[in-house]
């Protein structure tokens, strides 16, 4: 009799979870959104580009709240706009929303099968990929071990900065910007000083892949018949991906070379330690119970990517936080005497410096606030058909949150708009906020929760360093009679619309 009892209370249980289950799917709906024809999606997008899509949310958000889905051909993207909901997601439930969104057959050609840290599914391989990155290469004593490759590159950044400030014409920035990024994530990736022409051709396709990622949108509409209709452009992901492949590929077999031999030769122009010799060395999990080696596509799609994270998001902040030190010339007044009153009249600020300068880092963090280089994170997923706030979020649809909802937002930030560093200093409403939103969040520029990017300490101090070094060695002003530009444009970042152009004056003593 007592194994009859058990089994109706098992079948009663069941039967009620099973009703539970019914009454939850008949009660629960997707999230609201506007209306959407078959096959097609919404017809917002037949009438409006896609660049478009912030302003257009804004304005779905007053009519249809903080979660907003909208039907583009065949996926069914969610928005979120609120920084509690976002909390709740990302942080709260952050193992169930940690996934990543299935990719389309041209953007898994172009990123060699999605193999990054970005891009790869929640699980063990993604584990195992970022603790390596994490442990490897961010960690504090090895962001220390890099910098003297930061010094090299500041040097190589202000000779190019000076001989275009000699000849007295107004300096384009944003390119030197670039070039000397790329020279430093470079030497940091591959472990070698490569001389200019080759930094260019590595600069060339990374920048050349990043601005066609636009271009794959069409086959989100056509994933099966894509490739086959657009014959050209499906050539063209390919031979991107070969040129990549060409000019990564003997850099690490060099790499390869020079440990085999014993690691003879170090100097000036050799690390030690580099981000592919972590690749080289790791094994990751087969699928099967098992461990191997990375395989050179792999590796060539992780050196791409640390390249990427590396340069591009950081070159925006850099511009934008310097177009603002050019127009506000009383900020820049502040930010000198504080170099100068902390670490005196120097050839250079250095990185055990930083940690005194509250001002910068003031300046730094309301860049980040005000310009976060990227408007919405990469889309998340959830692992299973999951609830939110009385919704159903579908199962691997790309689920979107907006950046600029969190760091604009009226409720937190006086004057949100306003590019004002006092706001993150003691007595600001920015003051010791967490930008890594573990508590709340004020601002996500860098995510939040497991996704969160790995290299925000990385990137803090970047800009630390080189915004104190260029106000240091430079007056900057604008160019007479033509205002700085803050007007916004969207590539694979959010720039300026028209480029940072100035005056530079090298600073006496």
């Amino acid at each position: 009799m007592e194994v009859w009892n058990l089994v109706i209370v098992f079948l009663a249980l069941y039967l009620s979870l099973a009703f539970l289950r019914r009454r939850r799917s008949r009660t629960l709906s997707y999230p609201p959104g506007p209306p959407a024809f078959p096959l097609v999606g919404n017809l917002l997008w037949l009438r409006r580009p896609f660049s478009e899509i912030e302003s257009i949310l804004r304005r779905l958000r007053l009519e249809y709240g903080p979660i907003v889905m909208i039907k583009v051909g065949f996926l069914t993207p969610v928005f979120v706009s609120d920084r509690d909901l976002a909390h709740k997601i990302l942080v709260q439930s952050g193992a169930t929303f940690a996934g990543r969104p299935p990719v389309g057959p041209a953007t898994s050609l172009l990123t060699g099968n999605q193999y990054s840290i970005n891009g790869l599914p929640y699980g063990p391989l993604w584990r195992t990929l970022r603790r390596n990155l994490s442990a490897e290469i961010l960690h504090q004593s090895r962001i220390r071990y890099f910098s003297r490759a930061r010094d090299w590159v500041l040097t190589v950044l202000l000779d190019k900065l000076r001989m275009e400030a000699d000849t007295g014409e107004p300096v384009m920035v944003v390119e030197s910007f670039l070039y000397a990024m790329f020279c430093l994530l470079v030497f940091m990736c591959f472990g070698e000083k490569l001389e200019e022409k080759t930094v260019r051709e590595i600069e060339r396709i990374q920048r050349d892949i990043l601005l066609y990622v636009d271009k794959l949108t069409i086959f989100a509409f056509l994933p099966k018949i894509g490739k086959y209709l657009l014959k050209d452009r499906w050539r063209k992901i390919g031979d991107m991906r070969r040129r990549q492949k060409d000019v990564f590929l003997p850099l690490i077999r060099a790499r390869q070379k020079w440990r085999d031999q014993g690691m003879s030769s170090c100097g000036e122009n050799i690390l030690e330690f580099s981000y592919v010799d972590t690749l080289l060395d790791m094994e990751v999990p087969d699928g099967e119970g098992k461990n191997r080696k990375l395989r050179d596509e792999e590796i060539v799609s992780l050196c791409s990517e640390f390249l990427n994270a590396g340069t591009d998001t950081t070159v925006t902040a850099l511009e934008w936080i310097m177009a603002n030190v050019v127009k506000r010339q009383d900020m820049q007044k502040k930010l000198f005497e504080e170099i100068i009153a902390v670490v005196g009249k120097v050839e250079a600020v250095e990185e055990e410096d930083l940690g005194k300068l509250a001002y910068l880092k003031a300046v730094v963090m309301e860049g980040l606030r005000r310009h976060p280089p990227g408007h919405f994170l990469l889309p998340h997923a959830a692992i299973d058909d999951t609830e939110v706030n009385g919704y159903v979020i579908p199962r691997s649809a790309p689920l979107n949150f907006m950046v600029t909802e969190m760091n604009w937002n009226g409720d937190v930030w006086e004057n949100p708009m306003e590019f004002r560093p006092e706001r993150f200093l003691p007595g600001g409403e920015g003051e010791g906020v967490d930008i890594t939103g573990s508590k709340e969040i004020k601002m996500m520029t860098f995510g939040a929760g497991r996704r969160i990017c790995p290299g925000l300490a990385l990137a803090v101090l970047h800009l630390e360093f080189f915004v104190a070094n260029l106000v240091r060695e430079f007056e900057w002003k604008e160019v007479e009679g033509e205002q700085v530009d803050m007007t916004e444009k969207v590539q694979f970042t959010v720039v300026m619309k028209t480029p940072l152009k100035v005056r530079l004056f090298p600073r006496s003593g």
